[in-house]
């Protein structure tokens, strides 16, 4: 496999379009088996013509695209200003004469059917050991009801992508797939099985406390935690906490609920994180951002730029890659480390500076356990290996 990216700031679309373009041509060559582009919101109205320039100069065997309200590319994060990353991918010498090594670009369209929204798109995603890249319209796109049928229907895909996040209301977004442009629904990149793709979704926080079995709970909020009051027994683990993790739990206190119940101990990425909401002093119960079942087991969180950090690096330490894709939320970046570049830099660094470009998302979508989940403040990562 070969892999390419490239990332122009120039304010002029034409000339930011044909830099990454040359980039892309330079590193490559031409008719790559797939490529994705992001732009930031000053090329938001120029999508459709970007999109048909790359189709057209580069050739890619299918092309998917968004609006985002960054773009990253290499070790460097675009957060404000003018930008186009572009990625592209070659599987192989045989790609295009076999019909199961191509890859394809979708249009995902919605349709509100009663209670309850439908999702078409032009093949049955439910390809076992397929990988899609997907990129949603947040105003339009039933995402986590798409997720939710991800995971019952078609249990050996992998999905990863993110929420365009240019546009801060409905129509304010574009997307496009091949030579379609839309403002709604989503587009789907279908890669092929056997390509050597995998997901790691860093939530960026830390176990504080002990894990322990919700005894009580209704809808999102628990009542009891191991037979006591759910808030007596959070107060009591903060009390417990060292002042730096006391500190971090007043600044934005997270839960994690446990995935695999099997497990004796859990670690970082035994969890889902799902924020905590707030309080009910009366009843003693403890809101959060996600269905409890009793029998559950939880555990507090933790989140700033230092676990954050430490979260990203030891969760890619053991995976092989290449070049990635990258979906990090738009509450990283400099909104949550110190110095810019944050992401981007660690990931390409992991990939020993192959390729390495993406967007900053409303949410991510990534797989944790055996499940796809819709996230906030990730850093969903998806690696390709190269020996394939």
């Amino acid at each position: 496999m070969a892999f390419a990216a490239a990332l122009s700031q120039h304010p002029l679309a034409t000339h930011a379009v044909g830099e990454v373009v040359g980039q892309i041509l330079d590193q490559m060559g031409d008719a790559p088996d797939a490529a994705i582009v992001f732009v930031t919101p000053p090329f938001a109205g120029a999508l459709e013509d970007i999109a048909a320039a790359v189709r057209a100069t580069l050739r890619p065997g299918a092309l998917i695209g968004a609006t985002a309200a960054a773009v990253l590319a290499g070790d460097q994060e675009v957060e404000q200003g003018a930008a186009i990353s572009l990625f592209a991918m070659r599987f192989g010498t045989q790609s295009r004469h076999s019909p199961t090594r191509i890859a394809r670009a979708l249009p995902i369209d919605v349709v509100r059917h009663e209670d309850a929204w439908r999702v078409s798109a032009d093949v049955d995603l439910a390809l076992p050991g397929a990988t899609v890249v997907l990129v949603a319209d947040p105003f339009s796109f039933p995402v986590d009801a798409f997720v939710d049928d991800v995971t019952s229907r078609a249990p050996g895909l992998t999905v990863v992508g993110g929420l365009a996040s240019a546009g801060s209301g409905p129509g304010g977004n574009r997307l496009v797939a091949d030579g379609r442009t839309t403002s709604q629904g989503a587009v789907a990149l279908l890669l092929p099985p056997g390509i050597g793709a995998h997901a790691v979704v860093s939530q960026g926080c830390r176990p504080v406390g002990e894990p322990l079995v919700v005894t009580k709970a209704t809808g999102n909020v628990i009542e009891e935690i191991a037979g006591q009051p759910a808030l007596d027994r959070l107060m009591a683990q903060a009390e417990a906490a060292t002042p730096e993790d006391r500190s971090r739990m007043a600044r934005g206190l997270q839960l994690g609920l446990v995935l695999d119940e099997h497990k004796l101990e859990f670690e970082s990425g035994d969890f889902l994180i799902r924020a905590v909401l707030g309080a009910d002093h009366e009843r003693r119960a403890v809101a959060v951002g996600a269905e409890i079942e009793v029998g559950s087991t939880v555990q507090f969180q933790v989140r700033d730029a230092v676990t954050a950090d430490e979260d990203l690096r030891d969760l890619l330490a053991d995976q092989p890659g290449a070049a990635a894709l990258v979906f990090t939320c738009t509450g990283r970046g400099t909104n949550l480390f110190p110095a810019p570049d944050h992401d981007a830099r660690i990931v390409n660094e992991h990939v020993e500076g192959g390729a390495t470009a993406g967007m900053f998302s409303g949410a991510e979508i990534g797989p944790v356990g055996e499940r796809h989940f819709v996230h906030a403040m990730s850093a969903t990562v998806l690696l390709f290996d190269d020996d394939r």
